[in-house]
């Protein structure tokens, strides 16, 4: 576990070798080869180190590595009038939740490298190497963001994810809707880094550091907050407002449909392993402190809740098959903070896991999809695929029953937890949760019946033998030059779809309730990553390199662990610090966890059989619906107007307001400038003209006058005696004469 530093730097620098040489000299092979190698051995060390952490005692599963230090202590005033020491190591935290998400970012990114390899052949060298360089640099950022131990480590991955989205997004620069959609997605990010940054400093203030650890154990003793809003619900408050922006909720959610402009591998990165879940992280990494802040879990329950409602509206409408997968991320984020907001922790991470899984597998399905079309991304021009793309269609379909909540897929173990830990803590979230659910399942088999059953309705393709093809309502269309109609993906592409699905069936069952006869391991495991507990240091081993155990109890002068509030063994009626029910608390009977059980398995199942109804048997019902509820239709086809309301807003006022401190700056500020600047010349000038007709004319007067008086004066110098004698006598002759005429 000592090597965890080494995780993030795999990736790291097979992003520095493409980037830096590949651009310029690799084949399409080598660039390949070099990026999917350093996230292979990025994956082997993750799962190597969490064999390691499961080795340890559960009480004892943390391991820190600090590397260096990054910033030198420095005393900093703090809140309660005290100093601060502010330290920053450059250190890597392992314990069950980070542990988790390693897996899920090597594990799935690496995956959709290896996918990448076929869906990106078409690229020029080039930029083939650029794309692979910005994946790895991704990944690197992600593991950067989940490893790190302290807020600043993980608020350099935290900007770092921004920036590779904005690349990856507007990777085909040269088309402005991506370029606009990658600058949208940087720019609305930085909305809620704002709110993470004063968090942070509001932290240091509070607590006088920034480690995870300490802060967890610091805030493990104080008071909830429940009777009112204090500096903890400040703080977490602010913390929310990054996750917003990062996992995209509502209002900040705007840029992840647009970021369906990038290339599909780059949407199955985003939405699945990286950048929308370190939101969901964040907040599930400081649980300590939300649970102090009631207030504050309420409003991440409600935007979550009002968010995945929203999402899945828009989703039951959208005719882009990227686009509906995108509003599902939007609103399944929604449910993983929905939970975290009531309390659920290790819940709304276990759907973090899960979702990875079926989330990944669905948008690259659509990647094969689009791949197979020759582009075409609408789904009203798909239908009947399924003959032509059989691996497709069965590792998609397994994804749809996942998201869909169908047992015994991933998805029917994480989503019905959230739901009934949200039973029991608000009926009202629980029933919008449920109506969400259903509005999912439909939505998703929509996509379904649209792509692959039906009748054919793509554009009309030549065979190899110059034979047109009958295909639907678009034959007449012109064939697509060297296309030949719809066909399944290579090897490359298939290979991960299919270990995706894999993952989407299997992947629930390390979290099996109570009800059916399991454990729920995954949330037992995922328990001491919530809780405040004491640290030990170790003494650093050679290179400087400094390992830290977390052991359960208290040591001398520690902060009292919080461990009872989230533990295993909560009897009936506990709550937590929060005042939320624990997980655990308030237990319905077991024939009630049945009855919600099959109550979500039932609105699954109600929302495919409608969507089959009317997109497969009876497709004249839905156009029917459109039509008379076409006011509806319209709102949601154009996403309820936000990107327009943000426009004629936010946008047009923030342009406004640039362009009119433009023409300050060019009026007033230049003008100032100019004015001072032509102020200077004119002084300059009119200096000029004194200093040449008045000082250096009356020395010029001077020289001339005494120029012009030599010319009488030296006619006096004759050179004879006789001439100086006479002008003697005169001059005694006329001094006589005066003389005596004065007298």
């Amino acid at each position: 576990m000592d090597l965890i530093w080494l995780i993030p730097l795999l990736p790291g620098l097979g992003a520095a070798v493409n980037g830096l040489v590949g651009i310029r000299f690799f084949s399409k092979r080598t660039a390949g080869l070099v990026a999917n190698a350093t996230m292979a051995a990025a994956l082997a060390l993750s799962i190597y180190a969490f064999w390691q952490l499961l080795g340890l005692p559960g009480e004892e599963r943390e391991h820190t590595v600090r590397i260096a230090t990054w910033m030198s202590s420095m005393p900093l005033a703090l809140s309660n009038g005290t100093i601060g020491n502010f330290f920053i190591p450059w250190g890597f935290r392992l314990d069950p939740l980070s542990g988790m998400m390693i897996l899920v970012v090597t594990g799935i990114g690496f995956l959709i490298h290896v996918y990448s390899i076929g869906y990106m052949h078409g690229e020029p060298r080039g930029s083939y190497a650029r794309f692979f360089a910005y994946l790895n640099l991704f990944v690197f950022f992600m593991l950067m963001l989940v490893l790190g131990d302290n807020f600043v480590v993980m608020f350099v991955g935290w900007e770092g994810v921004g920036l590779c989205s904005y690349l990856l997004i507007g990777y085909w620069y040269e088309k402005k809707s991506a370029s606009d959609a990658g600058k949208k997605a940087f720019i609305v990010n930085r909305i809620g880094d704002w709110g993470f940054i004063l968090g942070m400093f509001l932290i240091f203030a509070t607590f006088g550091t920034l480690d995870f650890r300490e802060v967890a154990n610091a805030a493990g003793p104080m008071g909830v907050e429940a009777a009112g809003f204090g500096t903890l619900s400040l703080i977490t408050l602010l913390l929310f407002v990054g996750a917003v922006g990062k996992s995209a909720q509502i209002p900040l959610y705007v840029w992840l449909p647009d970021a369906m402009e990038g290339p599909t591998p780059v949407s199955a990165l985003i939405h699945a392993a990286t950048m929308v879940t370190a939101g969901v992280y964040m907040v599930g990494r400081n649980a300590v402190l939300f649970e102090h802040a009631p207030m504050t879990m309420q409003v991440v329950a409600i935007v979550g809740v009002a968010t995945a409602f929203m999402a899945a509206t828009i989703g039951l409408v959208q005719n882009d098959i990227k686009r509906v997968l995108a509003y599902s991320t939007v609103s399944q984020l929604g449910f993983m903070f929905f939970a975290m907001g009531v309390g659920a922790f290790a819940a709304g991470a276990f759907h973090l896991m899960t979702h990875a899984f079926f989330k990944a597998l669905l948008f690259l399905c659509s990647g094969s999809v689009i791949h197979a079309m020759a582009g075409q991304q609408d789904m009203r021009h798909m239908g009947g695929l399924k003959k032509y793309l059989p691996v497709t269609y069965v590792t998609m379909l397994i994804g749809t029953l996942a998201i869909a909540g169908i047992p015994p897929l991933s998805g029917f173990f994480s989503k019905d937890e959230i739901l009934y830990r949200t039973f029991l803590n608000n009926k009202v979230i629980w029933g919008v949760a449920v109506v969400t659910a259903l509005m999912t399942a439909f939505y998703m088999f929509r996509l379904m019946s649209m792509t692959f059953f039906g009748a054919y309705h793509g554009p009309a393709w030549e065979h190899a033998d110059g034979r047109g093809s009958h295909g639907g309502a678009h034959d007449a269309q012109a064939s697509h030059g060297g296309w030949h109609g719809p066909h399944e993906s290579p090897t490359s592409m298939t290979v991960p779809l299919q270990i995706l699905a894999v993952g989407a069936i299997l992947a629930g069952f390390v979290g099996i309730p109570a009800a059916l006869g399991g454990s729920n391991a995954i949330e037992h495991f995922l328990e001491p990553s919530f809780t405040a507990r004491t640290v030990t240091h170790a003494e650093a081993p050679a290179g400087g390199v400094l390992s830290e155990h977390t052991v359960a109890g208290e040591s001398k002068g520690a902060a009292p662990a919080l461990s009872e509030h989230t533990s295993a063994s909560k009897s009936k009626g506990e709550v937590t610090a929060s005042g939320h029910p624990a997980e655990g608390a308030h237990e319905i009977s077991w024939a009630g966890e049945m009855g919600l059980m099959g109550l979500s398995v039932l609105v699954g199942i109600i929302g495919i059989l409608v969507a089959y109804r009317f997109y497969v048997r009876s497709p004249e019902i839905a156009d029917r619906l459109a039509r008379r509820w076409s006011g509806a239709h319209r709102v949601l086809s154009n996403k309820y107007y936000v990107d327009e309301l943000y426009g004629a807003t936010v946008v047009a006022g923030t342009m406004g307001g640039a362009k009119r401190l433009w023409v300050f700056d060019a009026k007033v500020v230049d003008g100032a400038v100019n004015g001072s600047g032509w102020l200077t010349l004119f002084s300059a000038w009119f200096s000029h003209l004194i200093d040449k007709y008045l000082v250096d004319g009356l020395v010029n007067l001077v020289g001339a006058v005494l120029e012009e008086s030599s010319f009488v004066l030296r006619r006096l110098q004759t050179g004879l005696v006789q001439n100086y004698a006479l002008v003697m006598l005169l001059g005694v002759f006329a001094f006589v004469s005066v003389y005596l005429f004065v007298r």
